[in-house]
């Protein structure tokens, strides 16, 4: 018997891609041929009890007084030792495409009223044993998952986590890791209850590292390279990262049992932490792909609609339909976008070829009310103009729009719409957009999706055109990246462009040397690689129907290649048999 037991973060709400992986897990087949139980441990409040309760059941409730067993008298001396409120049930998941359901049961732990002598002690146990100082850490962001690690071990033990032969924690991110080190510390190492395993869904450390620095991942990689090849480490080149508290916690995952890394640049970056990460069992367990068998004509029809609304914003039916569907953030590099789109421009200008892009991102975290859209789009023809201020634009969205308008000042063949809402439907961007249109149309319609981030783990919803016929432009730090040159052998594919914005126009730099790469370099690399990036998109892009089949099929394959089902039988599983 094998018990698994996730500790996130996204265990009734499905954030960004944590939930992604979750929802994969939970419904391959081959995951329940090994994992025979499955829990989610999080805080959580009255909302995401409520929010449970939605997407599955609640049994027990300390919050509102539900209890549809004996689950009180397990729970209450908890509640009690520890100052927290407890939720217990199941979240309930479904495939739409196979049928395949899962219902892993879920502990929420309250930890807004925390018995301050007990977590006190859990913080001196992190110093003592793993030499965290909780002191130094004065954030919610860490707090709140500490308080969780006492409270969310008892819970788990009193519905028997412990019991199956055995019973692995998962800590998703640093959100899972007092919890697990808590596990290791109250354990014999000769008899342990728990192994424990650390999921590297990224590298905190790194991913602020790039994002902080002009020049982003041109100069990362190329350092990170570099630094390594003489035995240097992150503090060695970018000093003390203590004060940190992700980086500390994700350092302490050197005491787990093992370390599951999302993509080949995380695995890189986790032994760039420290010497002893190259001592440890780092895997490679890639993020799946979604794989869905359409024909052409499903095709033609989504890029029908999205043609349709294109044409009722702009007064011209485009020929070609680009994409970019992310959370509006520094790691999703979309001014690179803009740069590719220019130089596609100029070689429209030449053929006559017309193109919409439409840029599916929102920096809020709730969608615009069906009213405020309305509103928007009588008042000053919303998505084609905003302006600054809620409902429309927030300040990082205004900030890029800036570009936006220079880049549709500037281009005549090639149109920028900026649609910052959740959704793709009538109901959600407005009446424009065509009644029938929903958010597979935009998956499934468009000739191209952008993924040319600075930053990027895996990035799963940059191959989610894939099996459609679209084409995927990813950069080589992206960790789906890795993934697809594992599955095709290394060979070019027509469906997939991987863009390198880390080579120096220069070539070959001293580690010195690379330290140094500023905004400027970084332009320079963007600007070349970008005019090589238009040049294959003109290359690829399907010029006639059989064109469009070949690419439907041949991106079908290669995302059936990429799944749920072959990222748990051929990357997870190995990992948990290995574990004694």
């Amino acid at each position: 018997m094998t018990t698994l037991i996730h500790v996130t973060h996204e265990a009734v709400q499905k954030v960004g891609g944590i939930g992604a992986v979750l929802e994969g897990f939970f419904t391959a087949e081959a995951y329940h041929e090994v994992v025979d139980r499955s829990m989610l441990v999080a805080t959580g409040d009255a909302r995401a009890a409520h929010l449970l309760a939605e997407r599955g059941e609640v049994v027990y409730s300390s919050l509102d007084g539900t209890d549809t067993g004996e689950w009180a008298e397990r729970f209450r001396p908890i509640q009690e030792e520890w100052g927290v409120g407890i939720v217990y049930g199941r979240h309930h998941f479904r495939d739409p495409a196979t049928g395949v359901e899962s219902r892993p049961e879920v502990l929420l732990i309250d930890v807004g009223r925390a018995n301050l002598d007990r977590l006190n002690r859990v913080k001196a146990l992190l110093y003592e044993r793993f030499g965290i100082r909780s002191d130094l850490y004065r954030t919610w962001d860490y707090e709140q998952y500490v308080r969780l690690a006492g409270p969310g071990l008892a819970a788990m033990e009193a519905v028997g986590s412990a019991e199956a032969d055995r019973a692995v924690i998962l800590a998703h991110e640093f959100m899972g890791m007092p919890l697990a080190l808590l596990a290791i510390a109250s354990q014999e190492e000769e008899a342990p209850r728990y192994r424990t395993v650390f999921y590297a869904h990224e590298v905190a450390t790194m991913r602020r590292i790039v994002e902080g620095h002009p020049g982003h991942d041109t100069m990362f990689y190329n350092v990170l390279e570099r630094a390594m090849a003489k035995g240097k480490f992150v503090e060695d080149v970018f000093g003390l990262q203590g004060p940190f508290f992700k980086h500390a916690l994700v350092s302490a995952s050197r005491f787990c049992d093992a370390i599951l890394c999302v993509g080949d640049q995380v695995l890189d970056e986790m032994k760039f932490l420290a010497n002893d990460f190259g001592q440890k069992r780092l895997a490679l367990v890639y993020n799946g792909v979604p794989a869905a068998e359409v024909t052409a004509e499903d095709v033609d029809r989504s890029k029908g609609r999205l043609q349709d609304y294109a044409e009722a914003l702009l007064a011209y039916r485009p020929d070609h339909v680009f994409s970019h569907v992310s959370r509006m953030t520094l790691s999703k590099g979309l001014w690179r976008d803009l740069k590719v789109l220019w130089h596609l421009e100029g070689r429209f200008r030449e053929t006559g070829a017309t193109g919409v892009y439409f840029l599916l991102s929102s920096e809020l975290g709730a969608p615009r009310k069906g009213h405020e859209v309305l509103d928007m789009e009588d008042r000053y023809a919303w998505p084609v103009a905003h302006r600054e201020g809620y409902p429309d634009l927030s300040g990082g969205e205004a900030d890029f729009y800036v570009h936006v308008q220079k880049f549709n000042a500037c281009a005549r063949q090639i149109k920028v719409v900026l649609v910052n809402q959740f959704g793709w439907t009538a109901s959600a961007c407005g009446e424009k957009m065509p009644a029938d249109m929903d958010f597979l149309d935009i998956r499934k319609g468009t000739d191209l999706e952008f993924g040319q981030s600075i930053y990027e783990p895996f990035g799963i919803a940059q191959l989610e055109p894939l099996s459609f016929g679209g084409l995927c432009v990813i950069t080589n730090v992206c960790g789906c990246a890795g993934f697809v040159r594992r599955v095709t052998g290394g060979r070019d594919v027509p469906n997939i462009l991987v863009a390198d914005y880390t080579m120096l126009p220069d070539g070959e730099a001293a580690l010195d040397n690379a330290l140094s790469i500023g905004p400027h370099e970084r332009d320079q690399a963007e600007e070349c690689e970008a005019h090589r990036v238009a040049s294959e998109v003109l290359r690829r892009l399907p010029r006639t129907p059989d064109d469009r089949r070949l690419l439907i099929a041949d991106g079908y394959d290669l995302a059936r290649q990429m799944s749920w089902e072959v990222v748990v039988r051929e990357y997870l599983l190995p990992v948990l048999n290995d574990l004694a």
